[in-house]
């Protein structure tokens, strides 16, 4: 009974080792990185690049009444897109989750998430550029 209880955790062990292994890899969702902006300046630029289902998240925060502008361009043109999710799920008229611009007046305050990602399932990747503005 001993032998079959060590050949079992050797076998859990090996795939905790796979998963884990897996994960580091960037098959787990990265935590979002926090835009914060240079004292003085109301814009932050992001230069980044992605690869097949990769997906890049990032907060700001921002307060009810601030105008947000967001743009996206990239290469390949109009390889990435990005959707942006508001405090408690606030309306932000965004009629789709593959936006390319946003500009308008903030409704309520807190933590907005912007997630870049490419708009199709095929191989490839997409060098991109993410110009934020609060004002």
């Amino acid at each position: 009974m001993s032998q079959l209880v060590k050949f079992f955790a050797t076998i859990t062990f090996l795939m905790l080792a796979t998963v884990t292994q897996a994960l580091a890899q960037g098959g787990g969702k990265a935590e979002a990185r926090r835009i914060e902006f240079a004292r003085g300046t109301s814009t932050a630029t992001i230069n980044e690049k992605i690869k097949d289902n990769q997906e890049a998240e990032y907060v700001l925060v921002a307060k009810k009444g601030q105008r947000l502008t967001i743009k996206l361009t990239s290469v390949p043109h109009r390889s990435a897109v990005f959707d942006l999710k508001a405090p408690g799920d606030a309306d932000l008229g965004l009629e789709y989750d593959a936006n390319y611009s946003f500009n308008k007046i903030l409704p309520v305050s807190g933590d907005y998430f912007i997630t870049v990602v490419r708009p199709t399932s095929a191989k490839g990747d997409s060098t991109y550029k993410l110009v934020i503005t609060i004002r």
